[in-house]
């Protein structure tokens, strides 16, 4: 179950990994008809759309890396948990209190009435609506305010107006400013070399003329000298160019105080407009236009109050359009819910209980709708209906949670159920009732159900052990399958031995089943 948990998004943590173990591989493969209602989901997160078998995969390091794959391609976490969702339904023993939350419970109403899309739609002009009310307030705040405001956003896009900011425009002023402000060292080393070259009196070009004149007495004598009196004569072209270049550089730079002045003025101004309004002049100049975009809205504040509240307005009544749909679904399917759920309950033991979804209507709108929804449950006849939360036994809220995931197992489409000790607190006939509607639900599902309940292993169409062994000094978890006498003794064992009777009544459960 904690590896499934993994593949379904829960958080990841190293002490998951075996001691001495550098990684850990955590893969389930999905197989089945109906994946391919995955595949907008998969093009979207840019994976390759399933055609056939399903494959999630989660790999963790000791070096803290975790990485997801859906069918080989990586992907988010948020990505394989969304895929997870849509493929596992997983119930443990500690997810009895979520089903406390009116959240959850209107949750599961909108789930057994196919409410996602109208309840999406709501959403979206809830949503929609909240902005244009913030920023319809936002418009209409004290004057005082207002004006302070108004003035600070004049300031703003005036001082950034004046400095005339273009895209890119700092890196270039930066550079002149830089060879303008060392000009003069530029200068000193630039003729300092050009000097040594050509115009010192013991200049390099000088002596080479000499050694020149030496090469091509040498050459005369011995043609072999040949190549270097040529490559001697070309270091002599090169270095005379070097220094016509490095002469004309001088010549070019310029020491005009005054533009240095501008530069450094420039260069000033760009520092101080980044410290009141970004770390770069894009971000500086996407201010001034934001502020001149507030400044328009606040001096336009009663036509801008008007064109909002038109909106406001379209928007409540499309709003509203939505939230009575929706409250149209959840009121037709709450009794259906109700009727369901008390049937499984009575298949569960509870002959004479009642259940009710209670649909009440809200003073105000909120982000789910117009509704709230309460489960009213009582197990023995002549007991008033009461909220969940006042149910005390575990078993009851085990049973009810049953019945509940029952119900909506058939409206969803979801392939595989997992069941982690759902049936804690409860025995006997209860038990057995528990295993026959997990038998009833692995009809149209794939169900796994962890369990030390006898009655309820024995409804299984699989049975699967889990052990442990210790070799080499090392603990090892393993699960196989069982059936036949094997199974016979297991169920003996869960019963509380292998004695005569134990095995009898063992055979006994698995052919009522």
């Amino acid at each position: 179950i904690g590896a499934l948990q993994l593949l379904l998004g829960e958080r990841a943590d190293k002490s998951l990994i075996r001691t001495g173990a550098e990684l850990c591989t955590v893969e389930a493969v999905f197989s089945g008809n109906d994946l391919q209602k995955l595949n907008p989901e998969l093009v979207e997160a840019g994976i390759e759309p399933c055609e056939g078998d399903l494959i999630l995969k989660r790999t963790l390091s000791s070096t803290g890396t975790n990485r997801q794959f859906i069918n080989g391609s990586t992907t988010t976490l948020s990505v394989l948990k969304n895929i997870g969702d849509e493929l596992v339904d997983l119930h443990g023993p500690h997810d009895h209190q979520s089903l406390l939350s009116p959240e959850t419970q209107l949750s599961l109403l909108d789930a057994f009435a196919r409410a996602e899309e109208q309840l999406e739609e709501y959403r979206k002009h809830y949503q929609q609506l909240q902005t244009l009310l913030a920023e319809h307030g936002a418009l209409n705040t004290a004057e005082t305010a207002r004006e302070q405001e108004l003035e600070l956003l004049r300031h703003q896009v005036a001082e950034i107006k004046s400095a005339n900011l273009v895209a890119g425009e700092e890196e270039e002023i930066e550079k002149r400013y830089k060879l303008a402000s060392n000009s003069k060292r530029l200068i000193e080393l630039a003729s300092a070399i050009a000097n040594k070259l050509s115009e010192a009196d013991d200049s390099v070009l000088s002596h080479l003329a000499e050694t020149q004149r030496l090469l091509r007495e040498l050459e005369k004598i011995d043609n072999s000298i040949a190549p270097y009196s040529s490559a001697h004569a070309a270091s002599v072209v090169e270095l005379a160019d070097i220094a016509r270049a490095l002469s004309a550089y001088v010549e070019k730079l310029d020491l005009d105080p005054e533009q240095l002045a501008a530069l450094e003025q420039r260069v000033s101004l760009f520092e101080t407009l980044k410290r009141k309004y970004g770390g770069s002049i894009a971000e500086v100049i996407a201010f001034g236009e934001r502020a001149a975009e507030r400044m328009q809205k606040i001096e336009g504040r009663d036509a801008e109050l008007e064109r909002l509240a038109k909106e406001i307005t379209n928007l409540r009544a499309k709003m509203n359009r939505a939230g009575e749909a929706l409250r149209k679904l959840r009121t037709k399917a709450a009794p259906k819910l109700s009727e369901n759920i008390r049937r499984n309950l009575r298949d569960l033991g509870f002959r004479q209980s009642e259940f009710e979804a209670k649909l009440s209507a809200l003073d105000e709108p909120r982000p789910d709708g117009f509704d709230s929804v309460e489960l009213l449950f009582s197990p023995n006849p002549g007991e008033p209906l009461k909220p969940l939360r006042a149910i005390a036994s575990s078993g009851e809220i085990s049973r009810l949670m049953l019945a509940i995931k029952s119900a909506l197992a058939a409206h969803d489409a979801i392939p595989l159920l997992v069941f982690d000790e759902i049936d804690t607190n409860v025995g006997g006939e209860i038990a057995h009732a528990v295993g026959a509607k997990m038998q009833t639900l692995g009809r149209d599902h794939q169900v796994i159900c962890i369990t030390h309940l006898p009655q309820v292993a024995a409804n299984a169409s699989s049975h699967f052990v889990v052990t442990k062994d210790v070799a080499r000094g090392r603990t090892f978890s393993n699960l196989h399958e069982i059936s036949g006498k094997a199974r016979q003794e297991e169920i003996a064992r869960m019963l509380g031995g292998k004695s005569d009777s134990a095995l009898k009544l063992a055979a006994s459960l698995l052919k009522q089943s």
